[in-house]
């Protein structure tokens, strides 16, 4: 399979429940999820930048390993989660929305809307309340990719 270069392959994902059953609203589901989401980025299936669990739906921020496909890592989270959970009636809508990041502005502006989807909502009153978000679990996460980072420019001085 030929996949795109690595730097280039981190994602903006939205992935939503079947009928929009509000499964992360139960505190064990949204602990499942996020515990399938440390499993597998401890086998190395993928790298994790940001997240949230709202009631109904999650969005990632997410680099599949080297030899793992955009498509591979959502089904690893998906019906990992479906397997998990053991349930009889659907779990997941079929598809996800993807987007590639093409540069830090784009990463940055993704990952702000990330964290701030539960207040956005009225979840919460501040980001870093949402108990189901990188923006408070921020041991959960990986670093963003080099290409993604922000390099600040040196302000240059006036000669005196």
């Amino acid at each position: 399979m030929n996949l795109a270069p690595q730097e280039i392959r981190t994602f903006f994902i939205t992935a939503v429940t079947a009928d929009r059953r509000r499964l992360f609203q139960v505190d064990a589901n949204a602990n499942l999820l996020l515990q399938l989401l440390n499993d597998d980025r401890a086998k190395g299936r993928y790298q994790l930048h940001a997240f949230v669990l709202m009631p109904d739906h999650l969005h990632l921020l997410i680099t599949p390993a080297p030899d793992v496909s955009i498509e591979k890592a959502i089904q690893y989270i998906k019906g990992g989660f479906s397997f998990r959970l053991k349930s009889k009636m659907p779990v997941w809508e079929d598809s996800f929305k993807k987007l590639r990041m093409q540069d830090a502005a784009s990463y940055q502006s993704h990952r702000d809307y990330i964290h701030e989807n539960p207040v956005r909502v009225q979840l919460c009153s501040r980001a870093e309340d949402f108990r189901f978000s990188s923006a408070r679990l921020t041991n959960a996460v990986d670093p963003a990719p080099e290409y993604l980072r922000r390099t600040e420019e040196p302000i240059a001085c006036a000669p005196q």
